[in-house]
């Protein structure tokens, strides 16, 4: 019979700085404004022979280089139906209702996201962590969590769990 238990990943580095603005409706967004994020992920796998589930030092340095790839950027919703972002030399022009936003590219990252929220940063975290399925059948991986934190008590998170 399997053992199975869960490894929590919740360090005081695991963050990151990003501006955003949320769009409500083809009319309706935020200001921008900008949160410090904290990043949270819950690993349930197998315990082996040894006593060890595995070597989780894999997915603590894959969280925090996702948290550095966003770090101190502007987030950018790369399919909310509402914006029409287009790359102009060194900007995107990002196009809402009546209004032009422009920012530099390198103080920008598009994500293949619909809104910046932390219900879709935490979905955007599961999905480059379960990218490669050859490293979760190593690993024994059998669920994973994420919680993004705007700030202490408010997350959105997202769940993984093998069929």
């Amino acid at each position: 019979m399997s053992r199975l238990s869960t490894i929590e990943l919740f360090k005081k580095d695991m963050k990151f700085c990003a501006g955003h603005f949320t769009v409500f409706s083809s009319t309706v967004r935020e200001n921008l404004h900008g949160h410090n994020y904290n990043l949270y992920g819950a690993f349930t796998t197998v315990i082996e022979d040894e006593g060890l589930s595995f070597d989780y030092r894999f997915y603590k340095a894959k969280l925090y280089a996702l948290c550095e790839q966003i770090d101190e950027t502007v987030l950018l919703p790369g399919e909310c139906k509402y914006l029409s972002i287009k790359e102009e030399g060194d900007y995107y022009h990002v196009k809402f209702n009546t209004e032009t936003i422009i920012f530099l590219k390198r103080d920008a990252t598009i994500l293949p996201i619909t809104n910046v929220t932390v219900e879709e940063l935490s979905n955007w975290f599961m999905r480059q962590l379960t990218q490669d399925r050859h490293e979760l059948d190593v690993n024994k991986l059998v669920r994973i969590e994420v919680k993004v934190f705007s700030c202490p008590g408010q997350s959105g998170s997202a769940t993984w769990e093998r069929k």
